[in-house]
């Protein structure tokens, strides 16, 4: 996955989810720990340090009744040796005594709160041997009828946490695990979480492509009240007025066609009377006065291009109703080309090269093939410049026939629609000897047989290719 991929997959809604679940998850889960570690640490350490800090001041008040100020060093050691087998100090001004604790090793901040103060102070440090709680007591008496004052003898002790403080560690352990383990099973309820969000979310899209491909009828089941049951709701609605529309413009095309295509059948009987009647103004042109000879002459070529006209309109309204008929036979391609060609006049004198090898054998219908052929080379003749270039060959499975002249090519923005019905490369142009269907129906044609006509530009001219299957078969009826 490249880093695009990886980046469009990480702004969809999927992982986004996922994202947030398992973080505001993992953010839960630590804070859970973390305050279970600080209570259960403030326990353990409370458990320790209130009855050694109770202990400490039994044991002084029991000695006070033994105690006279001021003390010298044997008083001192008398006093320390009371509290034998635990870590104590004994500190009289310079006098001290004490067995696995010494003055040095006392925290500067707790001695001078115990040298001051009047109340049992503590104070939890760090040392190379691990971490201990040294308590410090100043020893006060009463003189009179006023608060007691500090008679100068501090005591201190000295407690070993190293077993709190590995249970502490193991607490902190187990909590982090917990954690962690929270992790894995945040990320499948956010999975099964996202799953359930985006499964209406995925429908929507299902619905919203097949609309696009043209099923105007698909609609979803709107469940819940939720926003995405209201989002399916508008869809729906969306959906129905689209089918609406669309289905009256379906309409209102097909009942053009329709009159296109009965204006045009109704058409072909007069016009065939006309043309009659132009055939003669033609042979006797020569005999009428000059003006009316032209006069004659453009009734007879205007009725002719109107007869192509109504003729074009009825072939297109034949595929528009689905009734152009296929008619297959095998032929020799390159020979129904060139009758094609010959048919109309064309020759090498109209600036024609051929390039027909024999042998190219299909099945087609000959009668569209000759209408596509008659458009393309036509076209090529009308628009283009000499020499226009007709190519046969076959790769075995399909036929192509490259037709190219050497005129100024089609304009790139008229491209894209060359074959759309009345498209003219010059827009100037009002009239031309084209009825502007003729590309037209030449891909239907092509199509029918299962094939295509393509167009494209040369550093020379223009070029169209008809590609045919080499069998075609006849279309499914609609």
């Amino acid at each position: 996955m490249n880093s695009r991929r990886l980046r469009q997959w990480l702004a969809g809604l999927r992982p986004r989810l996922v994202l947030s679940f398992a973080a505001m998850t993992l953010v839960g889960a630590a804070a859970a720990a973390g305050a279970s570690y600080v209570s259960a640490r403030t326990t353990i350490l409370s458990g320790v340090q209130d009855p050694a800090l109770i202990q400490l001041r039994d044991q002084v008040i029991a000695y006070l009744p033994q105690l006279r100020l001021p003390l010298d060093q044997s008083q001192v050691d008398r006093f320390g040796i009371n509290f034998k087998g635990v870590s104590t100090l004994v500190v009289y001004r310079d006098l001290h005594s004490g067995a696995s604790i010494s003055v040095q090793e006392l925290p500067p901040e707790l001695r001078r709160e115990v040298a001051t103060g009047s109340s049992i102070q503590f104070q939890r440090v760090s040392s190379p041997v691990g971490p201990q709680l040294v308590i410090g007591m100043p020893v006060l008496e009463r003189t009179g009828t006023g608060p007691p004052e500090h008679t100068g003898v501090e005591v201190y002790r000295r407690i070993d946490l190293a077993p709190q403080q590995a249970a502490i560690d193991q607490l902190a352990t187990r909590a982090w695990q917990t954690a962690a383990l929270a992790l894995p099973i945040a990320v499948a309820l956010a999975l099964l979480a996202a799953r359930q969000v985006l499964r209406p979310v995925r429908a929507l899209n299902t619905a919203a492509r097949k609309l696009g491909h043209g099923q105007l009828d698909v609609r979803l089941p709107a469940k819940g009240s939720d926003e995405l049951a209201e989002l399916v709701t508008t869809f729906n609605s969306t959906a129905a007025e689209l089918e609406r529309t669309v289905g009256s413009l379906r309409a209102m095309e097909a009942d053009a066609r329709r009159f296109v295509a009965d204006v045009s059948h109704e058409l072909r009987t007069p016009l065939a009377a006309m043309n009659a009647v132009t055939d003669v103004l033609d042979e006797d042109a020569e005999q009428l006065p000059a003006d009316t000879a032209v006069a004659a002459r453009l009734v007879s070529a205007e009725t002719r291009r109107l007869t192509r006209l109504v003729q074009d309109l009825v072939e297109i309204s034949r595929f528009d109703a689905g009734r152009a008929e296929l008619r297959l036979d095998e032929w020799d391609v390159a020979t129904a080309v060139a009758d094609s060609i010959s048919a109309r006049g064309w020759s090498a004198e109209d600036g024609i090269v051929t390039d027909l090898p024999a042998g190219v054998v299909a099945t087609l219908d000959p009668r569209r093939l000759d209408i596509v052929v008659a458009n393309l080379v036509g076209n090529a003749l009308r628009h283009g410049e000499p020499p226009v270039e007709v190519r046969l060959g076959t790769d075995g499975t399909t036929v192509t026939l490259v037709v190219t002249d050497h005129g100024p090519g089609i304009p790139a923005e008229v491209l894209p629609h060359v074959f759309d019905r009345f498209t003219k490369a010059d827009s100037s142009r009002a009239r031309s000897e084209g009825s502007g269907l003729g590309l037209s129906i030449a891909r239907e044609n092509a199509r029918l047989h299962g094939g295509d006509i393509e167009a494209g530009n040369t550093p020379g001219g223009a070029r169209f290719v008809l590609r045919l299957p080499r069998h075609a078969r006849p279309p499914e009826p609609r």
